[in-house]
């Protein structure tokens, strides 16, 4: 037990990359700017409300674990942002994504001032800058910094909701969700200008002798010395901010003169392209410096598969795949050496490849892509049926014969998998793979796939009592379902264009089918998938199986009778009504 725990520790850790961290502490700080946005929109009620607010905001900010926990991502995610602008070699991803960049560079050196004003005013001189007091500064005593104020609101918000986008833009449920996305991210920070600007009124009208008096006294906003401190170390910080973006275009430059000096290699792209690059650049980067259309869903990040290569000729030469790249690559289930990830190869000498995803703009059906044609990371539900005895069935009987049949029980199969709410998928040979949940929930998805289960059986039946009078023996089947996270999208080349499912999850199920066979039963389920679907845990025996490609046994249920499951699936939705 204790070594599958370090296995599965070691697995996540792999899994960890620069892009999940900075996807962390960005959420951290978006977390702490929309609570702080929130706070802000009370001024549209009144001073009181904003006051009664701002406690709330402290107490759960302000607690400790908390407060390091913030200012670790600041900490954290400002460096990754410095490191970014030396990572990335040129900025032809996307528009956004530079715009990104650059906006999240900017924040630092704009919102400075208000936390040394603030946070280490009141750690150092017990300082208790609140609403009153910061309001006075900005509407009062310093007008000139609202339009600054307004700037770095606006900046922030729009960095923080780009980061969310790049990162939902993929999800299943991000094209129902967008529309709430989308007024959130207008409502939010309009009403909390709003109450800045409505506070701030409120605060010019009780502007008097007595306020300031109550508000404005040393022992909450400090004497003209400590303020003069506080002024020389934010000048301090700027300076080493701005020393650190040098020091990142200053090795930018260094790495680029290194680079041409170790010499130039040639990329060779298997279709008579080749282009010459600098050693030190990845195949990705180098298609993208060049203009040469290359797949990549995630932008480079190593978050998808879809600008793998294949390596023409000897690949022993080649730089060991990184951990990330190692973890992506055992995912879709590849370990031959010779595939590899655009965006993470590097190759030291010159290289011969070709693509296995060509880059498309036009789908299969010939209209404009959209992101789940592209490619999109969403849980489905994949069901492989295969006949049994298909060779056989064909030894002694006419060519059309065989495949008249085979297309009576291919018939039959996705009549079933359409009836049940899925999508037949792939036909090969005399086997298909079907998915569920394309355009609904993972439970409803997984209760979908065993029904289609029971419903194929059924048809085989009714199949094998209409061809009895040609049919030695009749037809059986085995199926297998699993569920899990995989990539759809339309894969193929130009005009022979197919949607499909890639990833482990598919490799598993036409696995699971497999050992129908060494099982003795009709078909194979995860346990998974019976979890998911709300069936009780002593509904099907369960078995521990060696699946190839995976370290740990998995957990699946054994069919007799695939037509049980129709009653199975119809008890638990009854008792859960």
């Amino acid at each position: 037990m204790a070594a599958l725990s370090r296995d599965q520790i070691t697995t996540f850790v792999r899994g960890i990359s620069l892009r999940q961290v900075r996807l962390a502490t960005g959420v951290i700080l978006f977390a702490y700017l929309v609570s702080h946005f929130l706070n802000h929109a009370l001024g549209n009620i009144s001073l009181e409300a904003l006051a009664s607010g701002v406690q709330l905001h402290m107490a759960f900010w302000q607690f400790l674990p908390v407060t390091i926990l913030f200012y670790a991502a600041c900490l954290v995610h400002t460096a990754l942002g410095i490191w970014a602008l030396y990572e990335r070699r040129q900025f032809r991803w996307k528009a956004i994504e530079p715009l990104q960049l650059a906006l999240g560079l900017s924040i630092p050196m704009m919102i400075i001032a208000h936390i040394i004003g603030v946070r280490l005013g009141q750690t150092l001189y017990g300082h208790e800058k609140l609403y009153p007091q910061i309001l006075f500064l900005y509407w009062i005593w310093a007008p000139w910094r609202i339009p600054m104020m307004l700037a770095v609101m606006t900046i922030a918000w729009v960095h923080g909701c780009i980061g969310l986008y790049l990162w939902l833009r993929m999800r299943a449920f991000y094209k129902r969700a967008a529309p709430f996305l989308l007024a959130a991210a207008v409502l939010i920070p309009t009403l909390s200008m709003l109450g800045f600007y409505q506070s701030g009124r409120m605060v010019i009208d009780n502007d008097s002798t007595e306020w300031r008096a109550e508000t404005q006294s040393e022992r909450q906003i400090g004497t003209r010395a400590e303020a003069q401190k506080l002024d020389r170390i934010t000048d301090y910080f700027l300076f080493g901010y701005f020393g650190l973006i040098g020091i990142a275009l200053v090795a930018r430059g260094v790495r680029a003169a290194n680079e041409r000096r170790r010499g130039m290699i040639n990329l060779s792209y298997g279709n008579g392209r080749t282009v010459r690059v600098p050693k030190g650049l990845s195949v990705l980067e180098a298609s993208l410096r060049n203009n040469v259309p290359h797949a990549s869903v995630c932008g480079g990040r190593a978050r998808c598969s879809t600008c793998r290569i294949r390596i023409i000729g000897d690949c022993s030469a080649l730089p060991e795949p990184s951990q990330r790249e190692a973890f992506v690559l055992g995912r879709v289930g590849t370990s031959d050496p010779s595939i590899r990830l655009a965006c993470q190869l590097r190759p030291p000498a010159d290289l011969s490849f070709f693509q296995l995803f060509l880059p498309h703009t036009i789908s299969a059906d010939h209209h404009d892509s959209n992101p789940t044609r592209i490619g999109q990371e969403r849980y489905l539900v994949s069901l492989f049926v295969d006949m049994r005895g298909s060779t056989k069935l064909a030894e002694k009987r006419l060519p059309f014969d065989t495949v008249f049949i085979v297309n009576r029980f291919l018939g039959a199969v996705s009549q079933a998998v359409i009836e049940s709410g899925g999508r037949p998928n792939q036909f090969v040979g005399d086997g298909m793979l079907a998915l569920f949940g394309l355009a609904t929930s993972r439970q409803n998805a997984c209760r979908q796939a065993l029904k289609a289960a029971a419903m194929i059986a059924a048809n085989v039946d009714a199949l094998n009592k209409f061809l009895e009078h040609d049919l030695r023996e009749p037809i059986r089947f085995g199926i297998g379902i699993n569920g899990g996270e995989v990539i759809v999208g339309d894969i193929g080349y130009r005009d022979h264009m197919v949607f499909t499912a890639l990833g482990d999850p598919v490799n598993v199920a036409a696995r699971l089918q497999d050992m129908t066979k060494s099982l003795a039963c009709e078909a194979v389920i995860s346990d998974e998938v019976r979890a998911t679907a709300g069936l009780d845990a002593d509904a099907l025996p369960q078995h521990d199986v060696e699946i190839r490609g995976r370290n740990e046994p998995m957990i699946v249920r054994t069919v007799m009778d695939a037509r049980t499951l129709s009653a199975l699936v119809n008890e638990q939705q009854s008792a859960a009504a």
